[in-house]
């Protein structure tokens, strides 16, 4: 495991490059790892990794592939030219699919650790039985995650509610990184259903945690996300 502030990954959900710069700017050294999803990706593309990467910050790409096995495996070689240190694909795509993308990962010079998307934390048992899956959630999220690390992938991407079952049945080598990190007073209309405090997460077993506007609109984003650093050192003192 990296050093401790590194389990902070601010999430870069901001439409523009300008946008990521400036929030990158205002976060300062309190991150050094950061997310960069669908919405700056599509309108940025590539340079915006790139220009993460290197500035000797470390990079999840949240694109969360999905697709047949050789198109999801190219792209996976691509990401990995871009020096990203995590990347994500959809654990629903199949066992051959998680194969192909942690195989393409593996053969590549950096190596990126290959998360498989178990179950998206604004889902719940309502939306699950709308989608036709009889199970529920925590049930799903298991299975998924066992499929993925037989199919070598390294971690799961993990509501912070199903990490400490992950814990207690998935192999201890499984990395969790876990989104939908929302103070204890998270509002009604958030569309994170399934959310965690920072403390909640870890102490699930959640080895990072992905933050996004609880930094992105605090007055303070350094503040902020330097708060969650103190939260994170003292669950993990050195």
């Amino acid at each position: 495991m990296s050093e401790a502030r590194e389990r902070l990954i601010v999430a870069l959900d901001v439409p523009t490059a300008a946008q990521a710069r400036q929030l990158v700017a205002a976060v300062g050294d309190a991150a050094s790892f950061y997310k960069v999803g669908k919405q700056l990706f599509t309108a940025e593309g590539p340079p915006v990794v790139r220009d993460l990467v290197a500035s000797g910050r470390k990079v999840f790409l949240d694109l969360k592939y999905h697709d047949i096995p050789n198109t999801v495996a190219e792209a996976v070689r691509a990401a990995s030219r871009l020096g990203v240190s995590m990347l994500n694909v959809h654990a629903s795509g199949g066992s051959k699919m998680l194969r192909a993308a942690a195989e393409a990962a593996a053969q590549s010079e950096t190596k990126p650790k290959v998360l498989a998307v178990t179950v998206l934390t604004s889902l719940d048992r309502g939306d699950l039985d709308d989608l036709g899956f009889k199970c529920d959630v925590e049930e799903l999220v298991l299975s998924r995650a066992r499929r993925a690390l037989e199919a070598g992938c390294d971690g799961v991407v993990s509501s912070g509610l199903e990490a400490a079952r992950l814990r207690q049945f998935i192999d201890k080598r499984l990395l969790v990184v876990t989104p939908g990190i929302r103070p204890v007073d998270n509002r009604p209309d958030d569309d994170q259903k399934r959310a965690v405090t920072v403390e909640q997460a870890f102490q699930n077993g959640a080895d990072y945690i992905v933050v996004g506007r609880p930094i992105r609109k605090a007055p303070d984003p350094r503040a902020a996300a330097e708060a969650i650093q103190q939260n994170i050192a003292q669950l993990f003192p050195a």
